[in-house]
């Protein structure tokens, strides 16, 4: 018997993969239950039943999730429909961060591109290791002209360039 409680607690993230996280992490605890020779069972407790990651978690429709999980992704503008990037300027202030990831922002939405650009905001993890993080993400359709226009926009400021992290592609945006 394997009891999961709040299982939806990862929907709540600020992350495009929650609902791909909570189908993997249930798919596998049930799994679990049903290993000896007598079968298992698993109980879910959860706030959104009706969620289609705990749905076809509960089925164990890998299928099902795929299919739901990618109209999701196309109707929100989410990987893999489109190309996304991650970055993050760290600064000894929030202030500073969130400043010097507004310059390369205004230098990236200064010229026409063929991408949109969410942010800065503060990053949900605000401070790490001491330092303050803002990010803002790139998003459109060819990886290659995005890259290029960052990698400008960071080479014009190579004291932010050093303090800056960047993803392509990231597996998680927290």
């Amino acid at each position: 018997l394997v009891g999961v409680i709040s299982a939806d607690v990862g929907l709540g993230l600020a992350d495009f993969r929650a609902g791909e996280r909570t189908f993997q992490l249930l798919t596998q605890v049930a799994g679990r239950a049903g290993r000896g020779e007598i079968r298992g069972q698993a109980i879910v407790q959860t706030l959104f039943p009706n969620h289609y990651s705990i749905q076809h978690a509960c089925r164990q429709d890998y299928a099902g999730f795929f299919q739901q999980e990618l109209q999701f992704r196309q109707s929100m503008q989410y990987p893999p429909a489109v190309a996304l990037i991650n970055a993050v300027v760290k600064g000894r202030t929030e202030q500073g961060a969130r400043h010097d990831a507004a310059a390369i922002v205004h230098t990236l939405r200064s010229a026409p591109a063929p991408y949109r650009i969410l942010g800065p905001a503060p990053a949900p993890l605000s401070r790490l290791k001491g330092e303050h993080r803002a990010q803002f993400f790139m998003k459109g359709s060819h990886r290659g002209p995005m890259r290029q226009a960052l990698l400008a926009a960071l080479s014009a400021r190579p004291d932010i360039r050093r303090r800056t992290i960047v993803d392509i592609d990231p597996m998680s945006v927290l």
